[in-house]
């Protein structure tokens, strides 16, 4: 399994998962600090047309593209059925948010073999290891 810091620089395109039109959330905030430092942000959210410049789609499914990472801005009991989407895309890592924890989840992603992170900011992360997409 890839560490936090490896899946980031292994990604290009990040598939966010409850990406919020409010820009007081982190929902927000964290998706389009990772856009500004290069990452593609592809919103999903049942109730957004377009958020940072992209189209929204409604769930991981209608994503007519692969995505490199699912970024997890949803209530924990929710995660299990985004792992379960993101297996089924063939997504190859998961990450949960700040404040995310799910052994379901976790179980689901470790049974499919695909990279789980949980409990951590990709915004912070992407700090930490100073980790940029441009140039």
């Amino acid at each position: 399994m890839r560490s936090a810091q490896q899946i980031l620089a292994d990604s290009a395109v990040i598939a966010v998962v409850g990406a919020s039109r409010d820009p007081n959330k982190p929902a927000h905030s964290v998706p389009l600090q990772m856009q500004r430092h290069g990452w593609r942000i592809i919103p999903v959210n049942p109730s957004a047309d377009e958020l940072f410049g992209e189209p929204v789609y409604r769930s991981l499914a209608d994503i007519p593209h692969p995505v490199d990472l699912v970024n997890v801005f949803r209530p924990a009991e929710d995660a299990v059925d985004v792992v379960r989407q993101a297996v089924a895309i063939g997504a190859p890592a998961v990450w949960l948010q700040l404040g995310i924890v799910s052994a379901e989840a976790r179980r689901i992603a470790t049974e499919a073999g695909i990279d789980y992170v949980e409990d951590r900011c990709l915004a912070v992360e992407r700090a930490v290891g100073s980790l940029t997409r441009l140039g």
